[in-house]
Parts: C-alpha cells; sequence; structure tokens
C-alpha cells in the first residue's frame, strides 16, 4: 500500500469493525452482512442499490484519507451501475486472497479490485468482460545497477523480487526460473517500496500501472520502475487485464453490466473516469483479448 493507506492486515481488521463502506461517503458503522439470495440484477434495480468488493490496492481500489472509497474499479463500477439505475454503491473491504470467497459467501455482489483473469480464478468465479489491460513491471533501485529488467534477470542474477500475497506476479516469477527462495512475499505496495529501498530485496513485480503509482506518491524514493514488458509462460508472453467479477449464478447482473461496461469503454468516457488513477486509452484492452481466452490460459 502507498503512504497514508491501511496496509492489507490492518485493513482486515479494521473491516471487522467498521464493515462497508458508501463509495463517496463515509464509513458506516455496521457489522458485515450479507447479500440476499436469488436474482442480483432484479434485486438491484429494485432497492437501487448494491454492494462491491474492494482489496484497498491503490489505483484499483481503495479507501483515501477522508475514508472515501475510490480508485480505478469503484469509479467505474460507479458509473456502470448508475447508467443501470442502480445509484447506491457500498464496499466491503478483504484481503486480496479472500475477494473471491468472500463474494460467494454474498458478502457483496461484485468484486471491484482490478483482479486479473485467470484460470484459477475463473473456475470460482466469472469475470466481467476485460476492463483494462495492463503491462508487467519491476521497481529497482535508482538507476538499475544490476539492470534487471525481466524475470529470466532475476532468475539469471538471483536477486531476491517482492511480490504482493496472492497476486500474479509469484507465478510468472516462478515460470521464469525464479527459484523460491528469491521471492519474498509482502503485504502492501508500500512495504514493496521499503524493501526496495533499504536493500531486503533488489527488486518488487506488479503491474507498471502500480508500481508508478507507488512513486507518485513517495517522491523521495530512490527508486525507479522499469519499462513494461509481458511476462512469458511456456515460450508465450502473458497478456494481463483486469475485471470485475461475479457469482457464477448472476449472468443477468454480469451481462447487463457487461453492457454498459462496453458503452464506457467505446465512448470515450471510460478514460475520463480512469485518468486520475494512472491509466489511459493504451490501457483499453485489444479487441482479440477476451474473457474466454484468459480463462482457457
Amino acid at each position: 500500500m502507498v503512504h497514508g493507506e491501511w496496509s492489507r492486515r490492518e485493513f482486515f481488521r479494521r473491516s471487522a469493525v467498521l464493515g462497508a463502506v458508501t463509495i463517496g461517503g463515509p464509513v458506516l458503522l455496521s457489522a458485515c452482512t450479507t447479500t440476499t439470495s436469488g436474482d442480483a440484477l432484479e434485486a438491484a434495480k429494485s432497492s437501487k442499490k448494491i454492494k462491491i468488493g474492494i482489496a484497498n490496492e491503490a489505483p484499483y481500489g481503495f479507501t483515501d484519507q477522508s475514508g472515501r472509497v475510490t480508485g480505478e474499479a469503484p469509479e467505474v463500477a460507479r458509473a456502470v451501475f448508475k447508467a443501470m439505475g442502480i445509484d447506491n454503491v457500498d464496499a466491503e473491504a478483504v484481503s486480496f486472497d479472500q475477494l473471491i470467497p468472500a463474494l460467494n459467501a454474498r458478502k457483496y455482489d461484485v468484486v471491484a479490485a482490478g483482479m486479473n483473469i485467470k484460470k484459477e480464478r475463473c473456475d470460482a468465479a466469472a469475470f466481467s468482460i476485460p476492463d483494462y489491460s495492463a503491462l508487467t513491471a519491476l521497481l529497482v533501485p535508482k538507476g538499475n545497477p544490476q539492470q534487471v529488467l525481466k524475470f529470466e534477470d532475476i532468475a539469471a542474477k538471483k536477486v531476491k523480487v517482492a511480490v504482493l500475497s496472492a497476486a500474479v506476479e509469484k507465478g510468472y516469477a516462478t515460470d521464469s526460473g525464479v527459484a523460491e527462495d528469491q521471492i519474498v512475499t509482502l503485504d502492501s505496495q508500500d512495504n514493496m517500496l521499503r524493501a526496495v529501498t533499504d536493500g531486503r530485496v533488489y527488486c518488487a513485480a506488479l503491474t507498471d500501472i502500480s508500481l508508478k503509482d507507488v512513486l507518485a506518491k513517495s517522491p523521495g524514493a530512490a527508486a525507479e520502475v522499469t519499462p513494461g514488458f509481458d511476462p512469458i509462460k511456456d515460450g508465450k508472453p502473458v497478456v494481463s487485464a483486469g475485471a470485475f467479477v461475479f457469482r457464477k449464478d448472476d449472468n443477468p447482473l454480469r451481462e447487463a453490466f457487461n453492457a454498459e461496461l462496453k458503452k464506457l469503454h467505446d465512448s470515450g468516457e471510460w478514460t475520463r473516469i480512469v485518468t486520475p488513477f494512472g491509466f489511459s486509452a493504451a490501457n483499453l484492452p485489444k479487441a482479440d483479448v477476451t474473457t474466454e481466452k484468459l480463462c482457457a490460459v
């Protein structure tokens, strides 16, 4: 997590006390509740209310210092749901590795956390159309003295790399030959930055969007972000794309969401919404990047 935000561990502790957060509003002092069973789309349209899950990871979905939930995914979700006639969007925060389990336990109806589409996740839940694509990058010491630019360099030079708990970068690293004892798993972006700047690891791996956000909020840090790249698996580049996540039995909700999300992409409104969070039109998924293809990888 970047400076001024909760770590996952602290956030998990607080969420047990604070419960849900309303996008654009203050923290609601209520206990965690489950969403009702049945047709989630009709229930949301009837009540004009829906709950999303976030993991407090900037710039994808996080709570700012005023208690407002914001970030790329919550802001896009709010625009989509508004177009669907659903004006009230609440947010429940859990640790990243609990986003899908909590979704399936009906703690909320949609994961809005910039989650990468991966086969093992597709087995447990249903993804929307891709919302954005992003390259992987490395956070390295200023000047990058070891000239580490990709996972294969980490493996060859036997340096240590930090990854986030439950994130995809650990798999990318091991697929590229990085040994387990070279990998340090941390719980926040802020701790990844500290690990690099204090020399506990040589580099940290995450999307280029996330790492640029980390440095933008810590301008004095003696670190830099490498050029983005696609990781290699089985000799082929791995395209990373994030999306919203739904329960498998909520197809009407997912399909209605997809229709409005595509309108946002096609109209240019999506770019306007996401620009404050470090995204641009270049992050729009290409036509051949589909949920079906990514779920098969």
